[in-house]
């Protein structure tokens, strides 16, 4: 079933629009909840949250790209699950080492994770993300967005490991000139 037609269920509160997006996007939901959680029951939770989290949001909402529309939702609860873990200290998995990474990049002096959430900085690195070689920007969006594993990474785009991790290396070092250069942030 196309997008739209899903869209149409949830609006018209059909609750075959969850049995249908499940159908079409499970997979892809799992793999982004799985990416930050490495956990099967809390990834399932998580994609079963989002169905919640679209099914309270169609209406009024109505996306324009359904699948980034669930994926959104999907990293936003497993991100909160993920900081939840971390918090009574049981988390591991791919996740822990992004933010590893990151804050390399940016150090704790500002709390790079609150910022983020600012819309200022989300456009600043969108700027940055259109500002650089599509191939560098797919690789960096497929670790610090959907959280695939460096291997993963490198099969993807039949890379080496350690180009892979050059490249992602290289591009932080980019973003942080790119933020000091426009102002956001400091040294």
């Amino acid at each position: 079933m196309d997008d739209e037609k899903i869209i149409e269920l949830y609006w018209n509160r059909d609750e075959s629009a969850i049995d249908e997006t499940s159908e079409k996007y499970g997979k892809y939901l799992y793999s982004i909840a799985y990416n930050i959680l490495s956990d099967n029951e809390d990834s399932e939770e998580s994609v079963n949250d989002t169905y919640l989290g679209a099914w309270n949001s169609i209406p009024p909402q109505k996306p324009k790209i359904f699948s980034a529309f669930l994926g959104k939702i999907t990293r936003n609860i497993s991100l909160k699950k993920f900081r939840d873990k971390k918090a009574k200290k049981r988390c591991c998995g791919e996740a822990e080492l992004v933010f590893e990474e990151m804050e390399e990049t940016i150090s704790s002096k500002s709390n790079f994770f609150d910022e983020i959430e600012t819309r200022e900085l989300a456009k600043d690195i969108n700027k940055f993300l259109y500002s650089i070689p599509i191939t560098e920007r797919r690789v960096f969006i497929c670790r610090y967005w959907y959280m695939d594993s460096i291997e993963d990474i490198s099969k993807s785009f039949s890379f080496s490991k350690s180009k892979v991790k050059s490249m992602l290396l290289r591009t932080r070092k980019k973003l942080l000139y790119f933020l000091e250069k426009e102002g956001v942030y400091k040294c």
